[in-house]
């Protein structure tokens, strides 16, 4: 496990050095990961310039600057990504949906297997907030990270809310977040079985390039797919 990396995209709106709930959760998920083993990096997207888009460099298409392209390389280089965030409006904030969108400019590239660029990597979700929204976030980041080639493992989200409504956040005196054992236990379960899987998948090289690779499909191998299928 000495050889994992994971890469925690921390999607607060709140600049450096503000107070970002977020941020307590990553940090006790964090503390499980390198207790196994695993190298960790905590990035706050929102305090850098990334363009919003869908293309890799959009200083290429209009805009002045662009930092994407540089936190692409530690993206490319994680074995597991975590996207972590808050709750508004019961929903993710824009700077989860921004990262999103910056992945998926990057969706039709192959990795040396020919293979989309995001298989055989792991994806994750973590959620805070006062006000209901966990599963519903959750939801929209792990299917958006499987859409575009992720493998989600089991249990890959924790999250933790208070009280609906105006109320303490989760490092917020007496929230007790820290405590809560729902979200603890998730958010350790979700760390070990984030490992477990791309542990798996770098001793096996990865998803097989086997009925998934798009060069061949564009070359006309049809991997078994009948397309005249002879129905009885």
């Amino acid at each position: 496990m000495t050889t994992l990396k994971a890469l925690y995209i921390n999607t607060t709106l709140k600049r450096s050095p503000e107070l970002s709930h977020t941020e307590g959760l990553i940090e006790r998920s964090r503390l499980v990961f390198e207790k196994s083993g695993v190298s960790t990096e905590v990035v706050r997207a929102v305090d850098r310039t990334i363009a919003p888009g869908v293309y890799p460099d959009m200083r290429e298409h209009g805009w002045d600057e662009d930092a994407w392209p540089e936190l692409w390389q530690k993206v490319k280089a994680a074995d597991i990504l975590i996207l972590a965030g808050p709750i508004w409006l019961g929903d993710q904030s824009s700077e989860s949906r921004k990262i999103i969108e910056r992945l998926y400019a990057h969706s039709g590239e192959t990795n040396d297997k020919g293979q989309y660029v995001f298989y055989g990597k792991v994806g994750g979700a973590l959620v805070t907030g006062n006000e209901d929204g966990v599963k519903h976030v959750s939801s929209n980041i792990l299917y958006s990270l499987q859409h575009i080639g992720y493998t989600i493992p089991p249990q890959a989200d924790a999250g933790w809310i208070g009280e609906v409504g105006p109320g303490p956040s989760y490092l917020d005196d007496g929230s007790g977040g820290p405590e809560n054992d729902f979200t603890n236990r998730n958010t350790t379960f979700m760390a070990h079985n984030l490992i477990h899987l791309a542990t798996m998948l770098n001793a096996n090289g990865g998803i097989p390039a086997e009925g998934n690779v798009p060069a061949e499909w564009n070359d006309g191998k049809r991997f078994g797919f009948d397309a005249n299928p002879e129905y009885r």
